[in-house]
């Protein structure tokens, strides 16, 4: 079964405003993430939605194929959501446009973990966290059951490591593969405690009962970007990566 990826984009950002049109090794950050996104084997197309005119010109330039949202979205979820209403794609994948470095076989591993999964309404990605992450909010940690299945995600380092304990926490990447009948139910659902505790969207799927599954993948790390630092940062692992 062929996915609908989409990519959602905003300019506005609290922490690194533009941050999607950042130039990254001479490309704007979002041509990264959806050169990398087109190459998955599993997924048909690949749309970036944006309410921003200056994110869509600079997308459609390099030739991605770009749906306006409405203006008014709290969440990326929410627009990825807008878009998914308009196609009859059984499978939406939600990459986030700050992934610079996401990999194909990443991408078609989420997918595939959803399809396996008759019970599960999300899949999502995770790998071993570096110890620099434990401790940074900005790297997302979650502990998971013995078929996969997420128990809880956080900012915080999970689980938390007693005196001799030899756990090294998963970290979070943001990508997730919905049903799409789901997604669009979940975009209804109100906010939970914990997902505003956490300012974590997939806490609410936690919350109201819902099965995440998580594929930990091997041999690929994760690198945002979540503040300007981090720009330099992905730009050397390009430069490991050609060289």
């Amino acid at each position: 079964m062929c996915a609908l990826a989409i990519l959602p984009a905003r300019y506005g950002s609290s922490r690194f405003p533009g941050k999607a049109l950042t130039p990254i090794a001479g490309k704007p950050m979002i041509q990264h993430v959806w050169e990398r996104t087109r190459l998955a084997k599993h997924v048909d197309a690949v749309i970036i939605a944006t309410d921003d005119e200056k994110i869509r010109s600079t997308c459609e330039a390099f030739g991605a194929t770009v749906e306006m949202t409405a203006s008014t979205h709290p969440t990326g979820t929410d627009r990825l959501a807008e878009v998914a209403a308009r196609h009859a794609h059984e499978i939406i994948v939600n990459v986030q446009g700050d992934e610079p470095l996401i990999e194909a076989f990443v991408i078609d591993r989420a997918i595939e973990t959803l399809l396996r999964d008759d019970r599960a309404s999300i899949s999502t990605i995770v790998h071993r966290a570096e110890p620099a992450a434990f401790d940074d909010p900005n790297r997302v940690k979650v502990v998971v059951d013995s078929t996969g299945a997420a128990l809880y995600f956080s900012r915080s380092a999970i689980p938390h490591q007693r005196a001799g304990a030899d756990v090294r926490p998963l970290q979070h990447v943001g990508l997730y593969v919905y049903r799409r009948d789901f997604l669009l139910e979940f975009t209804r659902l109100p906010q939970t405690p914990a997902e505003m505790a956490e300012g974590l969207e997939q806490l609410r799927a936690l919350e109201n009962g819902y099965r995440v599954v998580a594929a930990e993948i091997e041999g690929w790390t994760s690198i945002p970007v979540d503040v300007p630092e981090d720009v330099a940062v992905v730009e050397a692992a390009l430069r490991r990566s050609s060289g």
